[in-house]
């Protein structure tokens, strides 16, 4: 598991960006697969999400994950559900000690927040849909609809792809440019004509400093490019394997 120092300095916070090492899958699951939605052995999947609470100290029933759509969607939570109970939502906030809020990703940012004083958390599933769509926007929302002060939140993108390995078509800047002309500065052009390769965590970054949030902090990894530590969709494309696992990231407000 990875912390970044950014949220570590925040009291009775706790947060990790988990790899895929620890775990007891096998095959293209190996090891911490932690996605229900992924089609590997269901009890796996459970063991792996056991023994990622296990290393932040908190029970099994303490999680909570939900269904990812790449919506615009953040809800409050107030307690955790049966993995087969999630709902369709993309980010997740709380202010209730013990709850860890999960988001699963295999390329795409998660996006873990926190204020200042220790009240509030979020976590968000931000790939380059969502990100556009608004879900840093409605997570932001979220919590300072509990009374959290904007510059008072803290961000910390964990793993995801890299500007190098993620090439896009022709078409795929047109949304981005059209929000502002400024966007422009997240392509650089491909070794192909007329694709480019697009910066998502630099994408998500000035989304989230343009919400008002001073502190935004970023994992320097690259999902795709680094098989060993995590799991990738795009590199699991690219192979042509049929399916891909997912690693975890966690934040909780200590009791």
């Amino acid at each position: 598991m990875i912390t970044l120092s950014a949220l570590n300095e925040i009291n009775r916070i706790r947060h990790a960006f988990f790899t895929r090492e620890g775990g007891v899958s096998e095959g293209i699951y190996a090891s911490l697969n932690c996605g229900p939605g992924s089609r590997d052995d269901a009890a796996a999947v459970a063991e792996n999400r056991s023994r990622a609470m296990a290393m932040l100290d908190l029970p099994d029933d303490a999680l909570a994950t939900v269904h990812q759509a790449h919506t615009a969607t953040a809800i409050l939570v107030d307690a955790p559900w049966a993995a087969a109970d999630r709902p369709v939502a993309d980010a997740m906030v709380t202010t209730r000690r013990g709850l860890a809020l999960g988001i699963l990703t295999a390329d795409c940012a998660p996006v873990l927040l926190a204020d200042r004083k220790g009240t509030t958390v979020g976590a968000a599933h931000a790939g380059w849909k969502g990100a556009l769509g608004g879900i840093l926007d409605s997570t932001v929302a979220c919590m300072t609809g509990q009374g959290v002060r904007t510059g008072d939140i803290v961000a910390a993108i964990g793993p995801c792809i890299g500007q190098r390995s993620y090439e896009v078509g022709p078409d795929f800047p047109a949304p981005f440019l059209a929000e502002t002309p400024l966007n422009a500065d997240f392509f650089a052009p491909s070794g192909r004509p007329g694709h480019f390769l697009f910066d998502l965590p630099g994408y998500v970054a000035r989304k989230l400093a343009q919400l008002g949030v001073r502190e935004v902090s970023r994992l320097p990894a690259d999902t795709c490019r680094d098989q060993t530590r995590f799991f990738s969709y795009r590199r699991t494309t690219l192979r042509g394997e049929p399916d891909y696992g997912r690693q975890m990231s966690v934040i909780v407000l200590d009791r």
